[in-house]
C-alpha cells in the first residue's frame, strides 16, 4: 500500500515521502493517528497545498523539543522508596513513576516518553534513563534512588 507521510516516522522515513508499507500498519496505525495518508492523487494534490504548512508545523514542533533537551540536560530526579537492607526495592519504579515523579519536580514529562531499555528500577542508587522528546531529539535523565526510612 502506498502512502505520502504528513510526519517524519522512525525508520520510515521525511515528511513528504511517499513510500510503500503493509496495508495493517497503514491501516492500524499511520492513517488513524494522523501521521500518513493513502497516495491517491486527490491527497497527493492536497499535500501539495500544505506541504509549506506541515513542514513549518514539524520545525516548531523540534525546537519546542530541543528547548525541552535543553532544560532537562542538567536536571537531577531522586526518588524514595521502600527497599531491603541490601538495596533491593520493595516492587520497582517504572516509566509511570519516573514521569510521575518529574512532574512534582516541575518538568513536563509523560509516561509515553520514558525510555526504560534495561526494565523497571529494583535497586537503590543512581541510575540513567532515556527520554525521548521527539523523533530527533533523546535526553538522558539522571534518576537516584533513595531507600525511605
Amino acid at each position: 500500500m502506498e502512502i505520502i507521510l504528513l510526519q517524519k516516522v522512525a525508520n520510515l522515513g521525511q515528511i513528504g515521502d511517499r513510500v510503500k508499507v503493509k496495508p495493517g500498519y497503514a491501516r492500524n496505525f499511520l492513517v488513524p493517528t494522523g501521521r500518513a495518508t493513502l497516495a491517491t492523487p486527490a491527497n497527493i494534490a492536497r499535500f501539495e497545498a500544505q506541504r509549506a504548512e506541515l513542514e513549518a508545523k514539524a520545525a516548531a514542533e523540534l525546537k519546542a523539543a530541543l528547548e525541552r533537551k535543553a532544560q532537562l540536560e542538567n536536571f537531577k530526579l531522586e526518588l524514595k522508596a521502600k527497599a531491603g537492607s541490601e538495596g533491593k526495592l520493595f516492587g520497582s519504579i517504572g516509566t509511570a513513576d519516573i514521569a510521575e515523579a518529574a512532574v512534582k519536580a516541575g518538568q513536563s514529562i509523560s509516561r509515553s516518553e520514558v525510555r526504560m531499555p534495561n526494565g523497571p528500577i529494583r535497586t537503590v542508587g543512581d541510575h540513567q534513563v532515556e527520554l525521548h522528546l521527539h523523533t530527533d531529539v533523546d535526553v538522558t535523565l539522571n534518576v537516584t534512588i533513595v531507600a525511605e526510612e
